[in-house]
């Protein structure tokens, strides 16, 4: 019968190590994503997670309770075999309990369990959530007296606590290692979109206004002179459903105009929506604030010497959270195909971040330009003229349309491999 309680003992001690390096290396992500779907396990392992140190405390108290059995149990199982080795010699037999047992413990009840649970800590976290839970009542009114004379030692050495639930805190890091491995396994079937989102959303609280800015010289404007037929000539021309107004240069704007106005008189002027002011160092998080709170949804960005560098529209902000969002201004302002193997058709604006992306290249990036036509303009000190055919690096550009102030089509071919 010793044999059998020593054998559970090292079964209680390797499933207290296992579920302990489980917890700590499951992935906070896709726990969160499974709370949010629901789910016995899901809420469960919430629990647990809304309280580390009290699950942590729980576990290393299971494993320490094991661990005394199974020492009792060990000494009193060798003891006789020993003597009959070693003798009387109570040192060196007690020395010898201590090897062959800790040899034991440490393989089966370390080692093994946490080389085994770490290799998939979710999975394992929800398969044994029933069980743990049971466990976890079970040893937690005395896991509660340890945390509290704990936290009570830790008040008299002058350390604060804080015995508040928390959620599990997440970070870009956590969202990168779950792609990564979900998209190994097949995991992220479904659930890539939230993540995406989920991702994006960490990363806009450090977005400038100047890093999601139309630029000003493909702002579409009127003088705040032209004839409501000008206006709508300018509309149908376009297809926008709104155009900046300005008074003497696109550095005077005064507001923006909505096409249905065009329907309600020939005084389109009275009707301006004014437009907000930002510089471009604002947060994007804190304009789309403002846009929201003052109903509006063009602001005019300007820079630090006073004239305009841009416009911002809701839109674009919304984009920077839930990705492209199509409506009449990106039908025409974005292409992105490739022809063969080595040739590519990119509209001037298409960042470079998202071609590498979208077609698995290596284009080079820089902070001095985000666009395919910033980065030819980086290499070539003016607006290349239509037709115009130019070599930076090992790269061939092919100028398909441009005006006097913007590169508008290009046609890119990759050298041979």
């Amino acid at each position: 019968m010793i044999y059998l309680y020593i054998f559970l003992c090292l079964i209680a001690s390797a499933f207290f190590s296992g579920m302990e390096i489980a917890f700590l290396s499951s992935d906070k992500l896709r726990l969160e994503l499974d709370r949010s779907r629901g789910g016995v396990s899901a809420r469960i392992l919430g629990v647990f997670y809304s309280r580390p140190d009290h699950f942590i405390t729980t576990m290393l108290l299971g494993n320490n309770v094991a661990l005394v059995i199974y020492g009792l149990l060990t000494a009193v199982l060798m003891e006789p075999w020993l003597k009959s080795l070693l003798g009387e010699n109570d040192g060196l037999i007690l020395l010898a309990q201590s090897v062959l047992s800790t040899l034991l413990i440490l393989f089966v009840g370390e080692f093994l369990p946490k080389v085994t649970f770490r290799a998939n800590p979710n999975r394992t976290m929800r398969f044994f959530a029933g069980i743990l839970f049971l466990v976890y009542l079970l040893l937690y009114p005395f896991a509660w007296i340890i945390g509290l004379i704990t936290r009570a030692i830790l008040f008299l050495a002058g350390q604060r606590t804080s015995s508040v639930a928390i959620r599990p805190q997440l970070s870009s890091l956590d969202l990168e290692y779950y792609l990564t491995h979900s998209s190994d396994d097949g995991q992220a079937s479904g659930i890539e979109t939230e993540v995406k989102i989920i991702q994006n959303a960490i990363s806009f609280s450090g977005l400038q206004v100047r890093d999601c800015l139309l630029p000003r010289n493909e702002i579409v404007g009127a003088s705040i002179d032209s004839t409501r037929a000008h206006l709508e000539e300018l509309f149908i021309r376009t297809g926008l459903s709104k155009l900046i107004v300005y008074k003497e240069n696109i550095d005077e704007v005064v507001g923006y105009i909505h096409s249905s106005e065009m329907f309600r008189g020939d005084d389109w002027q009275k009707r301006i929506v004014s437009a907000l002011f930002v510089p471009e160092s604002m947060q994007a998080s804190t304009l789309m604030r403002l846009l929201m709170q003052k109903k509006k949804s063009i602001a005019v960005v300007i820079d630090e010497l006073g004239g305009t560098a841009g416009m911002v529209t809701l839109e674009d902000i919304v984009e920077e959270l839930f990705g492209d969002i199509e409506d009449e201004h990106d039908r025409q302002k974005r292409v992105a195909k490739r022809l063969d193997d080595r040739t590519f058709v990119f509209s001037g604006r298409m960042e470079i971040d998202d071609i590498n992306e979208k077609f698995g290249l290596t284009l080079p990036e820089d902070e001095d330009f985000m666009t395919i036509a910033g980065y030819i303009l980086y290499h070539h000190p003016s607006i290349p003229s239509q037709g115009q055919i130019l070599e930076i690096g090992d790269l061939r550009f092919e100028i398909l349309r441009s005006t006097s102030t913007k590169i508008v089509l290009v046609k890119m071919t990759l050298p041979e491999a």
